[in-house]
């Protein structure tokens, strides 16, 4: 099947993207090593499944707990969770690959793990052979983990994660604190916060020239969540 122009458009784009935010090896890594496998996964699978690549970190970067530097294939960074995405493939590399390395690719996994990762592992040959199942499982974490099913399809993502934000604290919330959960800057938070309020999901909880606070609509809330 060949690449459709809308994907081959959002992939330029995005590792475009990815490539003007990294620095030293993971601007090298994505420049020059950024694979066959790690290409396939997007196209196949989180491509069809998704649509966008919003939160999704290609060659992420983290210190491991020797001090080195570790490159995971993407990582899906959306609040609350961190999200590992890897691609593992069985070739001769992998056949050829010695017990320490064995060894050492579990003990990288039980660390992200202890670190409050969630960890997704997909099989090089499923993506190929059965991208079907790989977007369902895409589709099951999002579902599971963020409730992207709740939430009415009109809203972005992150529209969706403040109202998930404001559900937990349960108080009005600020731009600024918006701001401070997403990763975005305050003037951005409070336009999704005012979209918010234009979907009658969110009210304004004080201040009147200029809203400092917003809350939950009682009305709308048996109906979202």
């Amino acid at each position: 099947m060949e690449p459709s122009e809308a994907w081959e458009q959002a992939y330029a784009v995005y590792m475009g993207e990815q490539g003007k935010s990294a620095a030293g090896e993971r601007r090298r890594r994505l420049r020059e090593g950024h694979g066959h496998a790690e290409r396939r996964f997007l196209e196949n699978v989180w491509w069809p499944a998704v649509g966008n690549f919003d939160y999704l970190q290609a060659e992420y970067e983290l210190q491991d707990f020797r001090d080195g530097t570790r490159f995971l294939d993407y990582a899906y960074m959306r609040p609350p969770y961190k999200v590992c995405i890897e691609i593992d493939g069985y070739g001769p590399h992998h056949r050829d690959s010695s017990r320490w390395q064995f060894a050492d690719g579990l003990y990288r996994q039980n660390q992200l793990v202890l670190d409050d990762w969630k960890v997704l592992r997909f099989a090089y040959d499923d993506v190929v052979e059965k991208p079907r199942r790989c977007q369902q499982l895409v589709q099951q974490f999002l579902g599971r983990w963020y409730g992207e099913e709740v939430f009415p399809a009109v809203l972005s993502l992150r529209e969706k994660d403040i109202l998930r934000f404001a559900l937990r604290e349960h108080r009005p919330i600020t731009p600024v604190e918006a701001a401070g959960y997403l990763g975005i800057s305050t003037r951005y938070a409070r336009e999704l916060l005012q979209q918010l309020v234009g979907h009658r999901l969110l009210l304004p909880a004080s201040g009147s020239q200029r809203v400092r606070a917003y809350k939950l609509n009682p009305q709308s809330k048996p109906a979202v969540w």
